[in-house]
């Protein structure tokens, strides 16, 4: 039986230009979390963009609405500064995917959503946001001041993220391309024996370390954010953008744990939905799932033509770029960690956020968990008193 928010009319799909530009604007933070996350867990660039991109194709053609193919921003962000090895990225994937296909086949991410406090997830938003934003600060003041790879540069290239992001131009692609001729102009050696191959699948299963690490400090954490930001959260959002069309949450759910039992075991980056990627292609004018059906082609078409040169030349992909990538990104995703409803909320999305800057994202997560079930406790207590 179809859900109310539901219909058995499929609408149709649009590719026009309209459409395209809305299709970028979810690459604010795929792109610098993508990039960042290769280059330090030696992952393979265009495994990554394959993957992404035949997801993008599939929930475009399934969903029929501009549902966004992210990277899983916890993990990335403890991948990013924590540093998990690439055998730890994939076992926090595949937790996370089993986990959603466990939860949506036995409709528990009902259960579940009723007691995740949204002030927990917020919380990790917005210590996520702030110790990315954190971790680029740290790349620019690393360079010299001058010269391609400089500090001047990165304040270029910010200035020139917060003009397209005032604006709502959809400029960071040609950002990021402009880092290649960065690389070129730095050292043109690395492009004078361009290899394009296929890139190749080595598949090698984390380790008995690897999963640990990876479960812990990867799945515990992505946990609270998937299912309220992931599939809560976008499907209510596709609810009010598309009426009578919402997504199911177990749909959604169920899209996820497959997208990551799919394609994070052949070296892809564990992926997601997201309300904020929906949102933005959504301002920039995406209104059917044609939009990220046209992204995917060219993820998919990159990956395949150019992803062992895109692997060569990551490396030494220009930090004065990167940066302030991840600056942007980082200040994009603790913003939405901003929207608090009391000072309860707050005090909890807080002590996750300090525990997440001060240690790590798993120190984060217990301080607001524990936070959110001692208020819990306390109104308990309250209660039971004044009914005395």
């Amino acid at each position: 039986m179809k859900s109310h928010e539901e219909t058995t009319v499929k609408p149709q799909l649009s590719f026009s230009l309209k459409e395209f530009s809305g299709s970028l604007g979810d690459l604010g933070l795929f792109i610098p979390l993508v990039v960042a996350v290769a280059q330090l867990s030696d992952m393979n660039f265009g495994l990554i963009l394959i993957a992404a991109g035949v997801m993008n194709i599939l929930t475009g053609y399934l969903f029929r609405q501009p549902i966004p193919v992210q990277p899983m921003k916890a993990i990335a962000a403890v991948a990013i500064t924590d540093g998990l090895s690439r055998g730890s990225i994939m076992a926090a994937g595949l937790g996370m995917g089993f986990l959603l296909l466990a939860l949506s086949l036995s409709g528990g991410i009902d259960f579940i959503r009723r007691y995740v406090p949204d002030a927990l997830v917020r919380g990790t938003q917005l210590g996520v946001g702030l110790k990315l934003a954190e971790k680029g600060i740290q790349w620019i003041l690393e360079l010299p001041n001058l010269g391609i790879n400089s500090i001047g540069t990165a304040i270029l290239v910010g200035g020139l993220m917060l003009y397209f992001s005032l604006r709502k131009i959809p400029g960071l692609l040609f950002i990021f391309l402009a880092g290649f001729l960065l690389i070129y102009m730095d050292n043109p050696v690395l492009f004078s024996n361009i290899n394009f191959s296929l890139p190749s699948l080595a598949f090698a299963p984390p380790t008995l370390a690897e999963w640990k690490s990876g479960l812990f400090q990867g799945t515990l954490v992505q946990m609270p954010l998937t299912l309220l930001n992931s599939v809560i959260a976008v499907c209510a959002l596709s609810a009010s953008y598309f009426p009578q069309r919402g997504i199911a949450p177990r749909k959604m759910a169920l899209s996820v744990g497959m997208m990551n039992i799919l394609c994070v075991p052949f070296g892809a980056i564990p992926l997601c939905h997201g309300a904020g990627g929906l949102a933005a292609q959504y301002g920039f004018g995406a209104r059917t799932g044609g939009s990220v059906i046209m992204l995917g082609a060219i993820k998919l078409l990159l990956g395949l033509i150019i992803g062992g040169f895109l692997l060569q030349v990551l490396s030494a992909y220009p930090y004065a770029i990167l940066a302030p990538m991840l600056v942007f990104a980082g200040i994009e995703l603790a913003k939405s960690g901003l929207v608090l409803d009391n000072k309860t909320d707050s005090t909890i999305a807080l002590l996750t956020a300090v525990g997440i800057l001060g240690a790590n994202t798993l120190t984060g997560f217990l301080l607001g968990g524990a936070g959110a079930l001692a208020f819990f406790l306390w109104k308990r207590y309250l209660a039971s008193d004044h009914c005395e």
